[in-house]
């Protein structure tokens, strides 16, 4: 599943591609067929993205620039969904195709997402009210995760998932972050110290946005790679995440894995100590 920084990195495509544009909206799969004609003809005048949750804002042509939106469409991707996007007229229309964009010079199109949907303004203001923190957005504070992390008994690894607590943390960013700042999975969330709370929330805000900037998640620090110098290879990422089995880049000791909330967590027995 898409995590926030490819979500933030989406808003910010499309609003370089579309913004200011007046669209031409299809849905060829025919399941936002009522949803496209009501967004045909709009102007796209603002994208914006909380978390996993993408957002158009789409006014009347040529309304004045604090004109509340006229629709707004709502999209999360989901484990499947993806958008695709080009210059020029856009290829045949193929396969389940749920959403189609068109300016004058380029194409958006959107499949297979969990959610594809037209909201009133009250609405998404609802859908956010329930999300936790991003860190990708600017000015926020971790309060509200501060309160929900250090006063559960649940264990962090399963906290970090719950975009109600924070929102745009995936599997990659939780178990990778944990493993930055030495928490076991399982440790229970008021266990947590505050100040490595507070350090992992820095992190995470540092992490995600080298993710908006580069399109990929890395979290591991130069001299832990095999190869220091230069970018880092695909293979060279990650500490824990997708590494059962093979040797701690810290350590030696073999990476763990286990299902913790419907998904597999990776942590390093002996820099992860179970308890501590």
């Amino acid at each position: 599943m898409p995590e926030g920084h490819t979500i933030h990195r989406l808003a910010r495509r499309h609003r370089r591609l579309l913004q200011g544009a007046v669209v031409r909206a299809s849905s060829p799969q025919g399941r936002f067929a009522e949803g496209a004609a009501l967004l045909d003809g709009l102007e796209l005048r603002r994208t914006d993205a909380w978390g996993k949750h993408l957002f158009h804002e789409y006014v009347e042509p040529g309304a004045p620039p604090r004109a509340r939106p006229t629709r707004l469409l709502h999209v999360h991707l989901g484990l499947y969904g993806k958008f695709a996007d080009g210059a020029g007229p856009a290829p045949e229309a193929r396969g389940a195709l749920r959403l189609r964009l068109e300016s004058d010079e380029h194409w958006l199109d959107l499949r297979g997402p969990i959610a594809c949907e037209l909201l009133e303004a009250p609405e998404r203001d609802a859908l956010v009210s329930r999300l936790g923190p991003d860190p990708l957005r600017a000015g926020v504070q971790p309060d509200r995760a501060t309160a929900r992390i250090l006063g559960s008994r649940a264990p962090v690894g399963t906290l970090l998932m719950d975009q109600a607590v924070v929102a745009g943390i995936g599997n990659v960013y939780r178990a990778e972050l944990l493993f930055r700042h030495g928490l076991h999975p399982l440790l229970p969330g008021r266990q947590v110290p505050e100040a490595v709370w507070r350090a992992l929330w820095d992190d995470l805000v540092l992490l995600m946005r080298a993710g908006v900037r580069s399109g990929r998640i890395v979290t591991t620090e130069p001299e832990d790679r095999e190869r220091a110098g230069g970018p880092a290879r695909r293979v060279d990422a990650h500490y824990v995440y997708r590494r059962t089995g093979l040797p701690c880049r810290r350590c030696g000791t073999p990476v763990q894995a286990a299902v913790q909330a419907a998904r597999n967590v990776f942590w390093c027995p002996v820099c992860q100590p179970e308890g501590g």
